[in-house]
């Protein structure tokens, strides 16, 4: 029998020929210098999209959202850099480099042109296309255009290819997220790195609006060693805007199903001492009362028949308020940025019903509060020139309550059911799910996260990342007894994990590569209190269960561009998950019970790809890229799958399957003209299967190579935008957009029969922003979900049919 670990090393010993081969480069080239520094304008803002080029050489680069420039293998003598920017005047400069000397740091003022352009070709290296170009299966959203409609963040990533978001209803329902085959808690999110369960269920990536992101970097299988974090299947990073220019924005949606979303964020810095405040808030309201029907939605009448309804949900609003306070110094010489924060948010749940929609639930809830204190630092050229670090520290107290006291049966019109003498139907154990409670949860969560990157060569780069998280929950059920209250049981998670990886660059750019381990440590331990009966009457005791694991992993990333636009990519990764805290002592506000004696899951995840592209004819441009992947993984972690969809409780475990093994390809491809039409067509396919051939006594499993179920396994998404100048008013835009999205049918059990079977999914939204001339204010209306389709995730729970939103954005820059 094949086992995981040869795979492994057969991944780690590719890629250590791979660097050996590289080293000799190091010695032999002769040191070249770097260029780098930033681009102002005269009021000293940052400028992105500037062109930096070295004449008469192909040496290029494009400056970021924070004005930053670098360019590297300059030779040495007397060079002429040019500067050309679409609004500005075009600069030129001579510099001087000298033998033996690696970095020249050279900052550029740009004057505002006031020449009008027919349109200029940008070439050079954008944030985005440089981490997508590194190895990685690796896709970068912008969001510049979407923080203006009614959208959410997470339905920017539904768009893209190979991700699947997954969620139990409405806003505010348990969200879970699908990479390649890969789902759940495999798929790790971050804001700025640090994971994103630091800030508890009150803030998730829908707390964060589009208008307050930069990018979302979503890494596909393998993931690079500075996310120091067990993602076994991917990760999500959400990377917040930094710029410290001074600006005020604010946006309001009302729409469907009293929805109503508002979120403000202002930035302040003087540019004297480099003091920089940023304040940020959001609030969300949705009372998610819309409508289901289909075979799911079922009446149980009093002589035991199905009566098939069409009706609104009634127990299913949602709220959640929230804000983050900055405080620190940007741009310092002791600190590029340094930041004390405070992050607060608050959220009140209802829950319409279990794992399925079976049976629903009236008077079930949940609240949660969270305060998370945070500390940021981060410094290029510390101590000595190479050596960037960067901290980001957080300690929360978290609070949660799950409510659930009505003990009367509810049909899905909120009726108390009724028996055949029409008396009310009492819920078999006295609570909507389960016996009555009211469970307080609370938790005291300690996150560090440090990173270093040091630059032997401008073209050979050491990183180090080490993370640390910590938890420790209290549980108190105030339906106990009066004696088993004071009681308090205990569960205590800690987890670190240590990376490091050396990423080098050869050939001009044309060869970049990374190679990485990673070494996890978990330990945990849960504590009950019980009451026994002993000789002298009820003694105390306590059940307590402790365990500790440790494991390493390895990976490796290459990109090899064969010509100008033609690039291929490989990457390759032994990857681990170590349980989350949720998947071990359960989550009683999403209906999950604990499981102690789950396991790591263990994946050799592998990505073969390419990018063809951009092509230019004219005024059309056009780009294609694909990727085919492997996930071949060991004691997979999923919901544990009960086909009896009318149990009167439906809360599930969490459980390791066994061997799984999925095995895809994805693609993409992209048009536009003139820079107003934008056309996008993505799709997924993957068959993800139980590998697992023999159960323990040798007896073939009834299941092996069946598909495993509850997994969308075939989704097409295509975007199409076109942009208008000077509608109604000179300067003004007017944005068209259709989004369209299929997915095909899937069974929701291990039965495959037509009854846990999802319809295929055809979904059309629409949507037109208005953009003012002043470019300040902004409206949006967007149509979700034309047709009135049944949308389905989880377990066959319908998502919310049509809707329609309006948005209002408006934003002030560069105040003084």
């Amino acid at each position: 029998m094949k086992t995981f670990l040869p795979l492994g090393k057969i991944y780690f010993y590719t890629a250590l020929c791979m660097l050996m081969s590289g080293l000799p480069a190091v010695a032999q080239t002769i040191p070249a210098t770097t260029l780098k520094g930033r681009i102002f304008d005269t009021e000293e803002s940052p400028v992105p999209g500037v062109i930096v080029r070295i004449k008469d050489s192909p040496l290029t680069a494009i400056s970021s959202l924070d004005g930053s420039y670098q360019i590297t293998d300059i030779p040495e003598g007397e060079v002429e850099v040019l500067l050309s920017c679409l609004g500005y005047q075009d600069h030129a400069s001579k510099v001087s480099i000298e033998k033996n000397k690696p970095t020249v740091h050279l900052d550029f003022a740009l004057e505002e042109s006031m020449t009008e352009l027919d349109g200029v070709i940008i070439e050079g290296q954008s944030v985005k296309t440089e981490i997508e170009t590194k190895g990685f299966a690796v896709e970068v959203v912008e969001t510049d255009k979407a923080a203006l409609q009614s959208v959410q963040t997470n339905d920017l990533l539904n768009r893209t290819a190979g991700i699947r978001v997954r969620q139990n209803g409405g806003i505010g329902s348990r969200v879970d997220y699908n990479l390649n085959g890969m789902s759940g808690n495999s798929v790790r999110i971050f804001i700025d790195g640090l994971p994103i369960s630091t800030y508890g269920p009150s803030f998730s990536l829908n707390s964060i609006p589009p208008a307050l992101i930069e990018r979302i970097e979503i890494y596909k299988g393998v993931i690079p060693a500075h996310l120091a974090d067990d993602a076994l299947g991917g990760a999500i990073n959400v990377v917040l805007k930094k710029g410290a220019v001074n600006s005020l924005m604010a946006a309001v949606s009302y729409g469907s199903f009293n929805t109503l979303q508002g979120n403000l964020n202002a930035v302040y810095r003087d540019k004297r001492s480099g003091f920089t405040t940023k304040i940020s808030g959001f609030y969300n309201y949705s009372d998610n009362d819309y409508e289901v029907w289909g075979k799911f939605v079922r009446n149980i009448l009093p002589n035991g028949r199905y009566d098939y309804v069409r009706a609104k949900r009634f127990n299913d609003s949602y709220r959640s308020v929230g804000g983050k306070f900055d405080i620190g110094f940007t741009d310092v010489k002791w600190a590029d940025q340094f930041f004390i924060s405070y992050t607060g948010s608050d959220d009140y749940n209802e829950i319409q019903h279990g794992t399925y929609m079976s049976i629903p639930y009236k008077g079930r809830f949940t609240t949660s509060q969270s305060n998370v204190f945070g500390l940021t630092y981060s410094k290029e050229d510390l101590f000595t020139k190479g050596l960037a670090v960067n901290f980001n520290g957080s300690f929360s107290k978290r609070a949660e309550v799950v409510t659930d006291t009505v003990k009367w049966n509810y049909n899905w019109f909120g009726e108390i059911s009724l028996d055949l003498d029409g008396e009310p139907i009492l819920r078999p154990d006295g609570a909507q799910q389960g016996a009555p409670t009211i469970n307080h949860i609370d938790r005291n969560v300690s996150t560090f996260r440090a990173g270093a990157q040091y630059e032997l060569h401008p073209q050979h780069k050491l990183i180090f990342g080490q993370s640390f998280f910590n938890i420790d929950r209290f549980q108190q059920d105030e339906m106990r007894n009066a004696v088993e209250r004071q009681f308090v049981g205990t569960r205590d998670l800690q987890k670190h994990i240590t990376s490091l990886g050396y990423e080098f660059n050869l050939m001009h750019s044309r060869l970049k590569g990374n190679v990485f381990g990673k070494y996890y440590v978990q330990n945990i331990e849960r504590m009950d209190p019980i009451l026994v009966e002993g000789p002298n009457g009820s003694e105390r005791q306590e059940d307590r269960v402790t365990s500790s694991r440790n494991t390493t992993g390895m990976g490796m990333a290459y990109s090899f561009r064969a010509w100008k636009q033609i690039l291929f990519l490989a990457s390759a990764e032994q990857a681990v998950r170590m349980p989350s805290e949720g998947e071990i002592f359960g989550s009683p506000g999403d209906n999950i019970v604990e499981n102690l004696s789950i396991r790591p899951e263990i994946s050799n995840n592998l990505n073969l790809g390419f990018k063809l592209g951009e092509f230019r004819k004219n005024a059309h441009e056009f780009s294609f890229s694909g990727s085919g992947f492997i996930r071949d993984t060991k004691d997979k972690i999923i919901q544990q799958i009960n086909p009896r969809i009318n149990d009167a409780v439906q809360t599930n475990p969490f459980e390791n399957l066994g061997r799984t093994k999925a095995i895809g390809f994805e693609g993409q491809a992209t048009y536009s003209y003139k820079k107003a039409l934008r056309a996008t067509v993505n799709f997924s396919r993957f068959n993800s299967v139980f590998n697992t051939k023999y159960d323990p006594n040798g007896n073939l499993y009834e299941k092996f190579g069946q598909q495993i179920p509850n997994e969308p396994y075939f989704t097409i998404n295509s975007t199409l935008e076109y942009t208008l100048k000077d509608v109604f008013q000179q300067g003004s835009s007017l944005r068209l957009s259709h989004y369209f999205s299929f997915v095909e049918r899937f069974y929701t059990t291990w039965l495959e029969i037509e009854d846990f079977r999802t319809p295929r999914q055809y979904v059309h939204d629409l949507g037109a922003t208005y953009t003012l001339p002043n470019q300040r204010l902004s409206i949006s209306a967007d149509l979700r979900n034309v047709f009135d389709k049944q949308v389905y995730d989880n377990f066959a729970v319908q998502k919310p049919g049509r809707a329609f939103y309006l948005k209002i954005n408006y934003a002030i820059h560069n105040f003084k």
